[in-house]
């Protein structure tokens, strides 16, 4: 059976690096840095024939309310609320601190089962430390490495007890709604009631873009609660979270992504680390919304943004924020569409939604202009369709010759979707200059209705049947 397990403790006790251990990819950052978890993240560990969802938290501190270090305390302390077993872990190395002391007591007063971890004790370094964690009466500190990954078993075994437990009271619960499901029976329950089963992938949408435009706060909205840390502080989010949703049926992944300065900018190791994750991000996303602050410029960085998206390949959709802010947004909008137009030329006709993340104004526009560029990213186009229109397009604009010689094109074919990808046959394929191989990217996404999408265009040439044969 499935549980959730809490990893919380003090910054710099090794939590990440525990989760990543468990779950067995490098997906929340590390670092030498107290502090570099913000948000929680959640992840399908596994541990011999245990399966559990592990969740990464922010370190515990002692701050004045209102604070960053308050609201991330307070994530950690919804985490702790929705777990069903919290592992306190303490750094056996430093020894027991007086905040490992005050959390402790704060973990006695949860319903939620505590077990408690002592990290770092390769090689016997930290042994001192393990024997002082005996005092904070949560029953004997299990010895852990999460870097080099000892203690393992012994987790496995206090995690298998629990689940012993759970399978217990699960029994109980199932005799109990047996008994339950009878009685809605003779009440009437309808067993021609239609089901309606999942959708197979979930869509899976990446928010990023600037530092402090409002990412976090869009998907607090979108999702209905206060589930990513927000503030006005500039680049509060550090790993690119990714969060199961459902919407009208859909099942949808949600990452909140770091905000992405311009290179020159960036020159900590964390915030580089931030940026790699966020361009990972990109990476697993179908549609990615590029959000921009309407009280702010449109600038170059938001450029190798979307430039970023459309080598990638992935449906691109442009989403301005704050819009409850604009003195004039029909004028703002207008000039908007024409830089878009004029700067970005390689993904014309993108979609622009505009709306208020903090007042939640417009964001029901958001999810079905999703769903259409994820429609069209996926689109295919008939063959008889496409070669009708490359015919229409050769005689209106000819390819220009090479070397003094015509440049036939035989016809067009879809190789692929996601993004829509063709292949244009031709016996002089290397000839085609780029003018017009951007001139015909143009001609298909105007006339097949492909707005916000990258198209790829390849020139192939045909294969010749008698490559090979001898003459007679």
């Amino acid at each position: 059976m499935s549980f959730k397990v809490a990893i919380v403790g003090r910054p710099n006790v090794g939590k990440s690096t525990l989760f990543n251990r468990l779950v067995g990819k490098k997906l929340a950052l590390v670092d030498d840095t107290p502090g570099v978890t913000r948000d929680r993240r959640e992840g399908e560990a596994r541990l011999g024939d245990l399966s559990f969802t592990v969740i990464d938290t922010a370190g515990l501190e002692e701050a004045a309310t209102g604070s960053l270090e308050a609201r991330m305390r307070l994530g950690t302390e919804r985490a702790i609320a929705d777990a069903d077993l919290c592992l306190l872990l303490i750094d056996a190395r430093a020894g027991v601190t007086p905040l490992d002391k005050s959390f402790s007591q704060i973990l006695r007063k949860s319903p939620t089962p505590v077990i408690l971890a002592a990290n770092k004790c390769e090689g016997g370094a930290g042994k001192a430390g393990r024997m002082e964690a005996y005092e904070l009466g949560l029953g004997a500190p299990l010895p852990l490495s999460a870097e080099h990954g000892e203690g393992l078993g012994d987790l496995y075994d206090a995690l298998a007890e629990f689940a012993k437990g759970l399978e217990a009271d699960d029994a109980e619960q199932a005799v109990e709604d047996a008994l339950a499901d009878e009685e809605e029976a003779e009440g009437g329950f309808d067993p021609d009631a239609p089901y309606e089963p999942d959708l197979e992938a979930p869509l899976r949408v990446a928010i990023i873009g600037r530092p402090n435009v409002g990412k976090s706060t869009l998907v607090n909205q979108l999702l209905g609660e206060d589930r990513m840390l927000t503030g006005p502080e500039a680049g509060i989010t550090r790993d690119s979270i990714g969060i199961e949703w459902e919407w009208r049926g859909r099942r949808v992944k949600l990452w909140d992504t770091a905000g992405m300065r311009r290179r020159a900018r960036v020159t900590e190791k964390l915030e580089k680390l931030s940026v790699a994750d966020t361009l990972r991000a990109v990476r697993f996303a179908e549609v990615v919304v590029i959000l921009l602050d309407a009280t702010q410029p449109f600038e170059r960085q938001d450029l190798h943004i979307a430039d970023l998206v459309e080598q990638e390949g992935r449906g691109l959709l442009i989403v301005v924020n704050k819009w409850d802010m604009v003195a004039e947004p029909q004028e703002v909008l207008r000039v908007l569409k024409e830089e878009l137009e004029r700067l970005l030329p390689q993904i014309r006709g993108v979609p622009i939604v505009t709306l208020s993340a903090l007042t939640g104004r417009g964001t029901d526009k958001l999810m079905p202009a999703i769903e259409r560029v994820h429609t069209f990213w996926n689109a295919r186009v008939p063959t008889a369709r496409l070669n009708r229109w490359l015919q229409e397009a050769v005689s209106r604009h000819q390819p220009p010759a090479a070397k003094g010689r015509p440049v036939n094109l035989k016809y067009i074919s879809q190789v692929k979707s996601r993004p829509p990808t063709f292949a244009v046959f031709s016996s002089r394929a290397d000839e085609v200059p780029t003018s017009y191989r951007r001139y015909l990217v143009n001609g298909l996404r105007e006339i097949f209705d492909l707005p916000g999408v990258p198209i790829r265009l390849f020139m192939r040439k045909p294969n010749n049947p008698y490559v090979g044969r001898k003459r007679n």
